[in-house]
């Protein structure tokens, strides 16, 4: 039987462990100019022994030396003519003229603002917020007279639609019957729609404008794309009549080769469950959440408010429609909004497929017109929100400037603006055992000393580090600066750091969300980071490359007889690069084009 009892053991391991300053360190190397430059001023702020060096502006030791040579010239002045230099101070400039005028000569009458002096703010100050969709919607519906009930479900609606404009929650979830669903699925209900309008080749004209730096930097189908033109719209309610969300769908006419295939019947409405357990309970029902629809439908933009992307369109050519009747905005003729409508509400899905003789014969309607229907439906918009829901614009600073100096290339550090530390000398009189100072004003002063030095080693480290990765960028990337983008060459970061003799993360922390300037325009530095194409003759193709040249041979395709992905196999192997189909297939993914069939114009 094994007794329970206490032991003494010990224990020898290693565990790698990091210091303060190498967490520092990593933080800092991380950090772009900008943030960089706020990381210094708060730093400055809470460590009294970092100052910033600046040529205009005299430091504190300085001025406090200054002022102790004054006073003492004037002290030795006044000890040698004591009676000068009392006879020199004049008694009546001590009196202060203009508060005796302003306290004893009553003009008769004097304002408040006069009798009282105020601190009052800047007008700099009050800034107006950006207004967005929601601010738009409410705004209009409180000109509006409705029920409290009706007012309550057009609130609800107005905070449940997303950035694009739609109503991604089901009348379930608005009247608290099933639980809200989880935000992966509202993201990809929403990603669908997306999806559907560049298939239609219209979402292209309103670009996602909180896409990430990495994903422009991958996608290269959205280069050289215009912007959304803007569509006339009323500025008050539109005298719309939207499409209840909660009638019967319409069966959608779908062309397939097989003629088995037919539209789903409609299932039965099941039986609405049971309320479930929320905070919130509505004051309002099922009829009035439908008319309250139908308002926030009715307001601008034009397709706010719309399930999905058939419901948008369709709500903005039956507002053209109204304008077109009232001679107002009217853009384009009432047969080609009847034929885009017709088009929209039973063909959507041929349309995507570009199946315009198909839609032609089903409409009866002759192929041109469908050609101008198609061609007046991308005038849309799939995306209304995004008009009032505008991110703002992120400053881009670049950290490092590529400059040829006769055959030599230069790498420059951007340290404009960004503040010069140095430590303050006179806080080292405070370190000194001269017993003025007791023990624990000493140890926060070296504390702070040891802080600010760390602070500086890590910084000037941080520029180091991004030098030799630049510099070894240069050497690497000297046609693509020189030449173009066409001369892109591949890269890894596991190269650069083998030949800097660093870690591969501390390469990838020093390039990241940082840019530099370079006569081809500015790039993030992780462009020049790409995997090369795979192959005997096409190891020395970067990645970005093929996708351009993917890219440019679509382009430049018969839309008739479009290219197949065999085919642009095919084709990048006679120039060298061996590519498989899959390969092809899965860049032109990437870029967002359709495939070989979508992109089939039928004459």
């Amino acid at each position: 039987m094994v007794l329970l009892q206490h032991k003494l053991s010990v224990k020898l391991s290693q565990r790698q462990i990091l210091t303060p300053g190498l967490v520092q360190m990593v933080s800092v190397l991380a950090l772009n100019k900008l943030e960089l430059k706020d990381m210094i001023n708060s730093e400055m702020v809470e460590n009294p022994v970092l100052e910033e060096l600046e040529d205009s502006v005299p430091l504190l030791d300085e001025v406090g030396k200054k002022e102790e040579d004054r006073e003492r010239a004037a002290a030795a002045t006044t000890e040698e003519n004591p009676i000068t230099a009392a006879e020199k101070k004049d008694p009546f400039e001590e009196i202060d003229f203009g508060s005796f005028f302003q306290d004893y000569l009553d003009p008769g009458y004097r304002t408040h603002s006069e009798m009282e002096e105020i601190e009052r703010p800047s007008f700099e100050n009050f800034l107006s917020k950006p207004s967005n969709l929601t601010d738009h919607l409410s705004w209009q519906l409180g000109a509006l007279s409705l029920r409290p009930e009706v007012r309550e479900a057009a609130d609800l609606i107005v905070g449940n639609l997303n950035e694009d404009g739609y109503l991604i929650a089901s009348d379930d979830e608005l009247l608290g019957i099933a639980p809200p669903a989880p935000p992966e699925a509202d993201a990809e209900t929403a990603k669908k729609i997306v999806n559907e309008a560049q298939a239609l080749g219209i979402a292209e004209l309103a670009v996602d404008p909180a896409k990430d730096a990495d994903s422009q930097h991958q996608d290269l189908a959205s280069e050289g794309i215009a912007g959304s033109p803007d569509i006339d719209a009323a500025t008050g309610v539109a005298s719309v009549t939207a499409t209840p969300a909660g009638s019967e769908p319409r069966a959608e006419a779908s062309f397939s080769s097989n003629p088995g295939i037919s539209a789903a019947a409609v299932a039965p409405a099941p039986e609405p469950p049971k309320r479930v357990n929320s905070s919130y309970v509505p004051r309002f029902s099922a009829a009035d959440l439908q008319e309250a629809l139908q308002v926030v439908q009715q307001l601008d933009p034009p397709g706010v408010g719309c399930r999905d992307l058939r419901e948008c369109l369709l709500a903005q050519l039956r507002f053209h429609e109204a304008q077109l009747a009232q001679h107002k905005n009217g853009n384009g003729t009432a047969q080609v909004l009847q034929d885009a409508m017709a088009v929209v509400d039973q063909h959507l899905k041929g349309l995507q497929n570009k199946q315009y003789k198909e839609i032609a014969k089903a409409i009866a309607r002759p192929i041109e017109a469908v050609q101008a229907a198609f061609d007046y439906i991308r005038t849309l918009d799939p995306r209304p929100g995004l008009r009032y829901n505008k991110v703002q614009a992120r400053l881009i600073e670049p950290d490092v400037a590529f400059v040829k100096h006769g055959d030599e290339w230069l790498v420059i550090m951007n340290d404009e603006d960004l503040p010069q530390l140095r430590l303050n000398p006179a806080y080292k009189k405070l370190v000194t055992r001269d017993g003025t100072n007791d023990k624990n004003t000493r140890d926060y002063v070296k504390e702070r000393y040891k802080s600010a030095i760390q602070l500086i080693k890590n910084i000037e480290q941080r520029k180091q580090t991004i030098t030799k990765v630049c510099y070894s960028i240069v050497a690497r990337q000297q046609e693509f600066l020189e030449r173009g983008i066409d001369f892109l060459k591949p890269m890894m970061i596991k190269e650069v750091a083998e030949e800097i003799g660093v870690h591969p993360s501390t390469v990838s922390r020093a390039v990241a969300s940082k840019y530099a300037h370079t006569p081809q325009g500015v790039f993030e530095l992780r462009y020049f980071f790409s995997e090369s194409v795979q192959g005997p003759e096409g190891g020395g193709t970067s990645l970005l490359i093929l996708k351009r040249r993917v890219k440019k041979l679509i382009e430049e395709e018969d839309p008739s007889r479009p290219l197949t992905d065999e085919q642009i196999t095919r084709i990048l192997q006679s120039q060298g690069i061996q590519v498989t189909r899959r390969t092809v297939a899965k860049y032109r993914e990437d870029m967002r084009i359709p495939s070989t069939h979508q992109r089939r114009v039928k004459k």
